[in-house]
């Protein structure tokens, strides 16, 4: 089962992995993204190319399906505007044992961040700007690729 959203209401993280747990699985690994208020950041708006945005994280969930013998994988992305504390994303990934879903989970979120299709930018005060990719994010990306 896969499971993509992109939506501007609040991640209730509570009702996804409900979801994701009824499948069986023996493991379900998540992670959370959150805005964080670095250096005075109070707003974080994220914008999307609506059909687009939602295909590549389609995609990436079926790679990761493929990938690893899992049982689901579920992407719920925020766009718009959010405030410091408010969570950005959720990807979770249910597998039989823990090493697949926990490999699998890594991988969405290390490709989402480099070949997702959004638009972020920060508010300080009166000032915004936008959020350039940090090398940080490709270097994670690679490791999954194929030597």
């Amino acid at each position: 089962m896969i499971r993509v959203s992109v939506d501007p209401a609040p991640i209730d993280i509570g009702t996804e992995l409900a979801g994701i747990e009824e499948t069986g699985a023996g493991a379900v690994a998540s992670f959370t993204g959150i805005v964080r208020a670095d250096d005075g950041v109070t707003e974080l708006e994220l914008e999307h190319y609506p059909g687009m945005t939602e295909a590549a994280l389609c995609d990436l969930a079926e790679q990761a399906m493929t990938r690893w013998n899992l049982l689901s994988a579920v992407i719920v992305h925020r766009v718009g505007p959010m405030e410091p504390g408010d969570r950005v994303v959720l990807v979770a990934t249910a597998a039989g044992h823990r090493r697949e879903a926990l490999d699998a989970c890594a991988f969405l979120i290390d490709k989402l961040k480099t070949e997702a299709p959004f638009w972020k930018r920060e508010i300080r005060g009166d000032a915004a700007r936008w959020v350039e990719p940090r090398a940080g994010d490709g270097q994670a990306a690679a490791r999954w690729s194929p030597d």
